[in-house]
């Protein structure tokens, strides 16, 4: 919308000119949203309470978190406002990709809200059913799938790019590609909801992999950069720098909340929509791998989950104290926050590694 209005009075102003580069408005996204989160926390915070939308917290986990029970949950709304109405006042409309993205991320979103609403104030422990949140997320992952896929006008578009070599790609053709964006978009927002289990745990890793996303979408639309870097160029994706950056300062200011002793959780209806969100704009920027190693810490998570439910099934015996993995770290007697701290500084290296691609080729 700002874009618009920009546009229209750079005629007359030729000042206003400036807001047509993505590096701005990606700035200035991640300080409204910033903003727009710390303006509504508190109220809906307040608002959450008044509805008893408190988090039930699972008897046979760590005792440190039984005074977590009643905390006010569903957050994750929170970061979803501030981000569609950032986005929608700097990002341009007219991008495809950028509609997507954000159809993807409401979308999961949804999926979220209804699991935690039927959680938190039907009283209904199972909230949706494994079955019926996986059918949903599935058709929205396969409907984003085919629409990214359609979108493309290069075979190189569609092509799985392996970091650190040069000119080393897969093609993948269009059935290929869709099943890639399928499983990278559902995985990691099933990843990113396993790692929500501390304060503060998922919603960093988050912001700090929004923002070197947003890094690799700006070279990824930018036909001079991504020549000289040696990646696909890919006409529209810088304008997720604008959806990156609204996602980043969203999170960075909803940990201001979730921060321990955290006020607010952020629930399924943060944790899936923030995931898909990171896996949609992955995809679109061809960096499904670089996503991988970002996000090391959501893989191991989820790994764990996997690996102590095989181990039980097939022999019984559990590998870890207790899955996802931040649970078994709290029980060998780590505290919270050294948990959640040392978590970040892994990941932060993690990010850094991915952003060396950039040049390491």
């Amino acid at each position: 919308m700002l874009l618009e209005l920009a546009q229209w009075l750079a005629k007359d102003i030729r000042a206003f000119n400036v807001f047509g580069y993505i590096t701005l408005r990606a700035v200035l996204a991640c300080l409204t949203a910033l903003v727009i989160t710390f303006m509504v926390g508190p109220a809906m915070i307040r608002r959450l309470t008044s509805y008893k939308i408190g988090q039930a917290v699972r008897s046979d986990g760590p005792q440190s978190h039984l005074p977590k029970a009643g905390t006010p949950t569903m957050g994750g709304a929170l970061i979803l406002v501030a981000i569609g109405i950032t986005t929608l006042l700097w990002a341009d409309l007219e991008n495809r990709f950028v509609w997507v993205v954000l159809a993807v991320t409401l979308g999961f979103g949804a999926i979220g809200w209804v699991d935690d609403y039927r959680k938190v104030v039907n009283r209904d422990p199972r909230g949706l059913s494994a079955k019926t949140k996986f059918f949903y997320q599935s058709l929205i992952g396969m409907v984003a799938a085919y629409v990214i896929a359609f979108s493309t006008n290069l075979p190189a578009q569609t092509e799985f790019i392996v970091p650190f070599f040069k000119n080393v790609g897969y093609p993948l053709g269009v059935i290929g590609f869709m099943v890639l964006t399928y499983f990278v978009i559902v995985g990691t927002s099933n990843a990113v909801n396993l790692t929500d289990g501390l304060d503060g745990l998922a919603i960093m890793p988050t912001v700090m992999i929004s923002g070197a996303l947003g890094i690799f979408a700006y070279v990824a639309g930018n036909a001079v950069f991504s020549k000289y870097l040696g990646f696909p160029y890919i006409p529209g994706a810088g304008e997720l720098a604008v959806f990156c950056g609204a996602m980043a300062g969203a999170g960075l200011a909803f940990l201001w909340f979730n921060a321990y002793p955290a006020e607010v959780f952020m629930g399924d209806v943060g944790a899936l929509a923030l995931g898909a969100a990171l896996g949609t704009v992955a995809v679109i920027v061809r960096q499904e791998i670089v996503l991988l190693i970002m996000g090391g810490v959501f893989v191991v998570e989820t790994l764990s989950v996997m690996l102590q439910v095989a181990s039980f099934k097939l022999t019984g015996k559990r590998i870890f104290r207790m899955a996802p993995l931040h649970h078994h770290y709290e029980l060998k007697g780590w505290k919270e926050n050294q948990v959640v701290v040392r978590f970040w500084i892994i990941t932060m290296m993690l990010v850094l590694v991915g952003l060396s691609t950039l040049k390491l080729r």
